[in-house]
């Protein structure tokens, strides 16, 4: 009984910090839906091509997808497993990743999905 009492009025206002920290999140979450659906990038200052900077700044598991996709032009995760020699579970993943961050874009075809980098026009 003396822990309730000792504790009486904080219970509130960590409740209060959670709800605020959760409202925060999802403001930026609705801001990332929104970016998403009118296609634009996350950051708008990452160019169009992979150059060798924006290469380098990637995570080695990252940069590796990356690499590959940029070798063969345009491929299915199946495609760019084959060639890591990782999943495709793992190279779907990566490449999602890639897209979202703005470096890759995906096509649908029927039910595959392909990746490509986007040329600079």
């Amino acid at each position: 009984m003396a822990v309730y009492k000792k504790l009486e009025g904080k219970p509130t206002r960590i409740l209060e910090k959670i709800k605020e920290s959760l409202d925060r999140l999802n403001e930026k979450i609705d801001a990332m839906i929104e970016i998403q659906k009118h296609g634009q990038r996350v950051n708008p200052e990452i160019p169009d091509v992979l150059d060798v900077m924006t290469l380098l700044s990637l995570p080695d598991h990252l940069r590796k997808t990356a690499i590959t996709l940029c070798k063969i032009g345009e491929a299915t995760a199946d495609e760019v497993a084959e060639q890591t020699k990782r999943a495709r579970a793992v190279e779907s993943g990566y490449l999602n990743q890639l897209v979202i961050m703005g470096y890759m874009k995906k096509e649908r075809r029927g039910r595959k999905a392909y990746f490509y980098v986007e040329k600079e026009a």
